[in-house]
């Protein structure tokens, strides 16, 4: 079977340079997706070709994805990303992967086996917002989650990843070894204090002593991850093949650009990531994390939103649409920006620049719908945390609004020409519940603002907020998200 693996490459295939047999599983990886593979794999590749240092990467998905693992398993755990700018794309060969294991393949005692092996320093993850079983409005474990329930009954056999990781931790401390950091790479306002306050909470259910050795010897460093990695297509997939000569089956394509800040806080060593370009220690991720949250992903959903609802496919095509395009910068550089306390030096206007550039790239096939799952829970940190800025300092937030009132008329399920949407978020029963009562129509603003796991309480109780999305969603009920966004621009 020909693989990446047994193939001869184009000389333009950039493949690592390193040997490869030297490596060990120092890190353990929740969660092998599409952005992990863009991201902390290829950098860990790229710095594993300047350091010739050991650290390996051992593989796990905990659901799903059996088929992918079995893939890059007979490739020799190799797989290729293709970073494509406007006019060209780049091949590269990981090489830093050493296992891949999976529940129903391995077994759950392989993984909490492999977690608890002496030279693994680092168990990262990339599990999306809902892998860590939180309470949206608390911050905290949702100790009546139906995974942490059945891990809390069932410590041994654990399905979350929050309960594989006190487990594990738990079988170190038993072991005498030194704990793991646990690094969040999860496009989480505060990862890694949310990754500790889950594994804390669940750690305090079932062991209080074991909760108080975590605390005091675990690390759990905040990171800021930025590049855009659009879901694989068979498009995509056909590209990159015809490029390579040979199938790819663990392919992922991505943009040229990258960003990862990370809190330097490792509490049993960790990679020189930093060598590589685009990766950079600090004391503090926050600023980085805000301004990434607020002026990428929060216009992300705004021209999510608002671009489905518009019929633009992809983010480049709302792009292709003037009012569209500055209602982005707008909300960027008038809503989002006052909201954060950069460090000195950060030019905030040359990067919604450069994130307009980044939308606009042809290449990159990123889809509204994409973007656009999973709202409830990236609103907060997106857009909410915005509005109750502007509310106390009493200043604009027409954008933010419109943004909101868009996720409003997106989650009814029905496009504007009546056809339906398939809306994917962990709440879209109770946003079923409400339009199935109140129908198309502008009273489902109260009933949606009254989900406090989303919006709290506060914000959700001010009439000048309320009056200002009824009159936003009013608007796209009567003009359509092209007219309504014209009108924004004017």
């Amino acid at each position: 079977m020909k693989t990446i693996a047994n193939t001869p490459l184009a000389a333009t295939v950039v493949t690592p340079n390193f040997d490869r047999s030297q490596l060990k599983s120092r890190i353990v990886h929740l969660g092998f997706g599409a952005f992990h593979r863009a991201h902390q794999a290829l950098y860990t590749s790229e710095m594993l070709a300047k350091t010739q240092s050991d650290w390996g990467i051992c593989e796990v998905n905990l659901f799903g994805g059996e088929e992918l693992l079995a893939s890059l398993k007979q490739q020799d755990y190799l797989f290729t990303v293709a970073e494509k700018g406007s006019d060209a794309s780049l091949l590269k060969i990981v090489g830093a992967v050493t296992e891949a294991l999976h529940p129903k393949l391995d077994g759950i005692d392989t993984i909490l086996a492999k977690m608890a092996e002496p030279q693994v320093s680092i168990v990262s993850l990339t599990i999306t917002e809902k892998g860590y079983c939180a309470d949206p409005a608390s911050g905290q474990l949702d100790i009546n989650n139906s995974l942490i329930q059945h891990d809390l009954q069932h410590p041994n056999a654990p399905q979350s990843a929050i309960g594989y990781l006190v487990t594990a931790l738990k079988m170190r401390r038993d072991a005498g070894l030194q704990p793991f950091t646990v690094m969040s790479c999860d496009n989480v306002q505060e990862n890694g204090h949310v990754a500790k306050a889950a594994v804390l909470g669940f750690a305090k259910a079932l062991d209080p002593q074991l909760a108080e050795w975590i605390n005091d010897h675990v690390t759990f460093p905040c990171t800021m991850v930025d590049r855009i990695v659009p879901a694989a297509t068979d498009e995509m997939f056909a590209q990159i093949n015809e490029q390579l000569g040979v199938v790819d089956p663990c392919a992922i394509a991505c943009e040229p650009f990258r960003q990862w800040v990370i809190e330097d806080k490792f509490v049993n060593g960790r990679p020189n990531w930093d060598v590589v370009d685009g990766a950079q220690f600090v004391d503090d991720v926050i600023p980085f994390e805000q301004m990434k949250l607020r002026m990428l992903n929060g216009s992300h959903s705004l021209l999510a939103y608002l671009g489905y609802l518009s019929g633009y496919e992809h983010i480049a095509d709302t792009m292709t649409n003037p009012d569209l395009r500055q209602a982005a910068l707008n909300m960027m550089l008038l809503e989002q920006a006052p909201t954060l306390n950069m460090p000195e030096g950060t030019d905030i206007a040359a990067y919604a620049q450069q994130l307009i550039a980044r939308f606009t790239n042809p290449a990159l096939k990123h889809q509204t719908w994409q973007i656009a799952m999973d709202g409830s829970q990236k609103l907060p940190q997106r857009m909410i945390d915005s509005v109750k800025f502007h509310l106390a300092q009493g200043t604009h937030y027409r954008h933010l609004t419109l943004g909101i009132a868009g996720w409003m008329r997106y989650v009814s399920g029905q496009d504007e020409q009546g056809n339906s949407i398939d809306v994917r978020d962990p709440m879209l029963a109770q946003f079923k519940a409400i339009y199935q009562e109140h129908g198309l129509n502008v009273s489902v603003v109260k009933p949606l603002l009254a989900i406090d796991a989303i919006f709290g309480h506060e914000i959700s109780q001010n009439p000048s907020f309320v009056h200002a999305v009824e009159t936003a969603y009013q608007q796209l009920l009567d003009l359509g998200a092209k007219a309504t966004v014209h009108a924004l621009a004017r």
